[in-house]
């Protein structure tokens, strides 16, 4: 049952930049000191006995175990999980510093071969796991109580049963993962290796998509038609990546028996499929009030008579062009976290003040954002592409959101620490809407008042009708690869039909937009993924109206929410709060949020 988790002064401070001053690298040595480090060598040769050992002790003999023996079981899974954790966490975060290094990419693989090789033996534990009768497990749970902590964890394995292959066939998948990875470090080393040249200079997609948030317009047009220009000549590399992936998934998926191509997503997300399809329901049928609503006053404000894509995300005329340094960004967010609950900000304080976040846009890096929890007995690491605009201290408010939700929840341990999807993105959004409203308390302007405003429903839209669109997209992607190979042409098709529908009439597409799935890498990476943005800001924007109704108590049901780590389910972690995820009116409440937003912004120009 081996787990790998998902991918003041600063202790380490790197890269400079002269308006946003210096910039915080990660300090990796709190997992190992260097590649070489004695210490990896031996939890790699530690690993490869611990795997051994375990399937010799326990393969064919599940049945037997009484309550301690299933216990002593589960802890020493937990144990290889941790190590084979840590290895992973340290080749992952040194990669994604720097994706176009040859010797850090060999790493990366080696130890990914070496952890798959030497875990290998384990694939027959939840398969054991998955033939011992319920009734049995019901009384191993009833004879310790520590074992029914763990509960929550073998029931989202139990919830495989109906999917899984013989032994054999198990431990073959197990074995290939290694080339379905393969797949994903291509699609990685083609994006970080792409070069862009707008206005004479050669530019990373990092710094190119960032255009598109520029004031000049002929700049966003100029970054948006270089996109379309390379994307569009390395069109037939990501078409074949897609179509592998995807069909990959559907051989898999068509051997396990799955229903539809979403179900493994819904089941590792502990989710049902109707609760998703209520979401899904709620977001469509709200584009009107939202999306399309929006962008028609953003075409206003703009002064155009059509927008074009290069406009979704431009800054208002009114926008002050100041950029924000890393300093004030780290103190914005700061004093959100703190004015929320003392405890936040002091979970927080040590990703700035120990070197676990990675800020700087720099060559070969990863694109985007993200925090990975690495494991329970180290820390989360943070990694930013920061360049000083408002949407990047909201992306450091939301990753930090993740970081202290993960240091929370390591208490559970490493099998029960990892928040499934749906809720993981609770904390970040929740982050995100503290740090939105200190800074609307801090406007100074009605003017500052209404970009602020503006800038928090494009969040909202970009994270939530955004990524349902993204999600009905990936649904006909999968669908339509079942039928056969996908031609470029067929997959921009795809995309074209989700565009229109979502953002509405304000906007006209220009030649070559038509290839901008090419870079979204969770589709490489997770497929289905998406809608848990989706899930978590409609589950955030229910969650702060009952913070506003009712703050008597809320920070320390807050933080048990998010203690909790995967342990419960979203029903019991939402019963608290007085919400139910699965009731449909539960997410026009969440979306009711936006909506009154815009009612605002429309009041302002009466």
């Amino acid at each position: 049952m081996f787990h790998l988790p998902l991918p003041a002064h600063d202790a380490n401070a790197g890269s400079g930049d002269d308006n946003l001053g210096r910039l915080p690298e990660w300090d990796l040595t709190d997992l190992y000191e260097s590649p070489d480090a004695p210490a990896l060598k031996r939890d790699m040769d530690w690993l490869e006995k611990a795997c051994a050992d375990f399937a010799a002790d326990y393969e064919g003999k599940l049945a037997d175990l009484d309550a301690a023996g299933m216990l002593d079981c589960l802890k020493r899974d937990e144990k290889i999980s941790n190590i084979a954790g840590r290895i992973m966490s340290f080749a992952v975060l040194r990669y994604q510093q720097q994706t176009t290094d040859g010797d850090r990419a060999k790493f990366l693989s080696d130890c990914q071969e070496k952890v798959t090789t030497y875990t290998t033996p384990l694939v027959f534990f939840t398969l054991e796991l998955n033939r011992l009768e319920e009734d049995a497990l019901n009384a191993l749970y009833e004879a310790s109580a520590e074992l029914a902590r763990y509960k929550p964890v073998l029931d989202r394995i139990r919830a495989m049963k109906p999917y899984q292959l013989s032994d054999e066939l198990e431990k073959f998948l197990h074995d290939m993962g290694v080339v379905g990875d393969a797949w994903e470090r291509l699609f990685d080393e083609t994006i970080s290796g792409l070069s862009f040249t707008v206005d004479g200079e050669e530019l990373g997609i990092e710094s190119t998509l960032n255009l598109l948030t520029d004031q000049d317009r002929s700049q966003r047009e100029a970054a948006a038609r270089e996109l379309a220009r390379v994307f569009g000549a390395n069109i037939r590399t990501f078409a074949r990546v897609h179509n592998t992936s995807a069909k990959e998934k559907e051989v898999i998926d068509r051997w396990r028996g799955m229903p539809t191509p979403q179900t493994g997503r819904h089941l590792s997300n502990d989710v049902e499929p109707e609760v998703v399809e209520a979401l899904r329901d709620a977001v469509v049928n709200a584009y009107p009030k939202l999306s399309h609503r929006y962008y028609d006053l953003k075409r206003k404000w703009l002064g155009l008579d059509v927008m074009q894509v290069w406009d979704r995300n431009a800054p208002l005329p009114i926008e002050d062009k100041k950029i924000m340094d890393w300093t004030s960004a780290r103190d914005i967010v700061m004093e959100a976290y703190s004015a929320f609950d003392p405890r936040m900000g002091e979970l927080a304080e040590p990703f700035f003040s120990k070197g676990w976040i990675d800020a700087g846009v720099k060559p070969g890096k990863a694109p985007g954002a993200f925090a990975h929890p690495t494991v329970t007995d180290v820390h989360p690491y943070v990694m930013l592409n920061y360049l000083g605009k408002p949407r990047d201290v909201m992306t450091l408010a939301h990753e930090l959101g993740h970081g202290v939700h993960q240091v929370l929840a390591a208490g559970q341990g490493e099998l029960l620490a990892n928040t499934p999807l749906t809720l993981a993105e609770t904390a970040s959004v929740f982050g995100e809407m503290l740090t939105f409203r200190k800074m609307l308390e801090k406007a100074a302007t009605d003017t500052e008042r209404k970009v602020l405003l503006a800038g928090k429903v494009e969040d909202m839209i970009n994270t939530v009708v955004r990524q349902i669109a993204f999600y009905d997209f990936e649904c006909k992607l999968h669908d339509a690869r079942r039928g056969g190979e996908l031609t470029p042409n067929d997959i921009n098709a795809l995309w074209m039909s989700v565009q229109a529908e979502s953002l509405g009439p304000a906007f006209e597409f220009m030649d070559g937009y038509e290839t901008f799935w090419a870079y979204i890498p969770h589709f490489v990476h997770s497929p289905f993924y998406v809608y848990a943005y989706a899930f978590g800001d409609g589950l955030v924007n229910a969650l702060y109206a009952v913070y506003e109704e009712s703050p008597e108590g809320f920070e320390d049901k807050y933080f048990d929410m998010l203690k909790a780590g995967g342990s419960k389910h979203h029903k019991a972690l939402l019963e608290p709060f007085g919400l139910d995820a699965s009731d449909p009116a539960f997410w026009d409440k969440g979306l009711s949020m936006i909506s009154r937003l815009i009612d605002e912004l429309e009041a302002m120009e009466d």
